[in-house]
């Protein structure tokens, strides 16, 4: 059912640098269309859960360069032609999506009226940048000079990862080109399938290689991003429901847009991994990718898509061991299913190139 509430025309307004007429007072605080003085008032905010999250993203602040790549560099010509493949052409989808995010999150900031959720949004910013970051330390260390370009422009040359970007893309842009309310909230929840759903398959393939002792300087890193993009999960699962109270949507639209993610999803990892990857077939990808989908749907207090009982678990449970972020290497829930909050760095940087 369509909310009513604004016209589909009616134009997304962007939060003014100053409003000297702002009223920041808790009560008429409001994560959009408030009216907010735009200065960061923190002392008494109305989405408390949004400091807890801010906090908890910077405790989890790393650096790729702490982490120890060198036994990869070897690794990298161990594998098969087919794993190299694959570990090339992930990288440069990986880096694709953290590439947009960090240009289209401002664009979702701007009409944020709430100082604690900007604060948020600010952190993500920064944390998209520094995986790009991440992603281009393990390209210029691991894969040769002559393969590095290759890399970087496989979208150019692969007409699948091609359609992949353009697709991810396009969805953004809508709201760039016409920045009305109902293509705000179709662009957050793109976001939130982008964080909740387009990372995990390339993440299963790097924990994959390490649960066969290769590459696990890049497994190391890939987790930090993993426990960082789950923050990011958490953010726009708090988000949705709040958006869906307000802005134009049906629940078709939504449904549709999980059903076109999934299948866009597996159509790029069957064809990057298709089935010559040890450990991962076109069966565990469709499953593992529409048991995510079902559970970010419930996440955000929606029915799961995808209705058969072997979507509601994961075909990659014996490589949990590998996302953990703990030096023990032991979860206690489900590492997908966690809260973020229980994947918090206690003591800076210092001992994580011990995972």
């Amino acid at each position: 059912m369509v909310n009513t509430l604004f016209k589909k025309s009616d134009k997304m307004p962007v939060t003014p640098i100053f409003n000297p007429e702002g009223d920041d007072r808790i009560e008429n605080r409001s994560i959009w269309f408030g009216n907010t003085t735009n200065l960061m008032q923190l002392n008494d905010v109305r989405y408390s859960w949004a400091i807890g999250l801010y906090q908890q993203m910077r405790e989890n602040f790393w650096i790729p360069q702490k982490l120890d790549i060198t036994q990869d560099v070897t690794d990298y010509w161990n594998l098969t032609s087919q794993e190299r493949k694959a570990y090339d052409g992930i990288l440069s989808y990986l880096t694709f999506l953290d590439s947009v995010q960090t240009y289209n999150i401002p664009h979702l900031k701007s009409a944020i009226t709430a100082p604690e959720i900007s604060l948020c949004m600010a952190e993500q910013i920064s944390q998209e940048a520094m995986h790009n970051q991440s992603y281009q330390y393990i390209i210029e260390t691991i894969i040769p000079p002559d393969r590095r370009n290759t890399v970087y422009d496989f979208w150019r040359t692969d007409d699948i990862l091609a359609e992949r970007c353009k697709f991810v893309a396009g969805i953004y842009q809508k709201y760039v080109d016409n920045p009305t309310k109902e293509n705000y909230f179709i662009s957050l929840l793109a976001d939130y399938l982008l964080e909740g759903l387009y990372f995990y398959n390339g993440f299963i393939f790097f924990y994959n290689l390490a649960s066969r002792m290769l590459m696990p300087g890049s497994a190391d890193i890939l987790k930090m991003i993993n426990r960082d993009e789950l923050s990011h999960v958490r953010l726009y699962q708090k988000l949705i429901p709040e958006a869906r109270a307000i802005f134009p949507h049906s629940i078709d639209q939504i449904y549709d847009m999980f059903a076109a993610a999934v299948e866009h999803e597996c159509k790029w990892t069957n064809h990057i991994v298709d089935n010559d990857i040890l450990g991962i077939t076109e069966a565990s990808t469709e499953q593992y990718t529409k048991y995510l989908a079902n559970i970010r749907l419930r996440s955000i207090g929606l029915k799961p898509l995808y209705t058969e009982e072997k979507y509601n678990k994961s075909p990659y449970n014996h490589l949990e061991r590998f996302s953990d972020t703990k030096k023990a290497a032991h979860t206690k829930a489900n590492f997908f299913e966690a809260s973020v909050t229980s994947y918090v760095m206690s003591s800076g940087v210092e001992g994580w190139d011990e995972i």
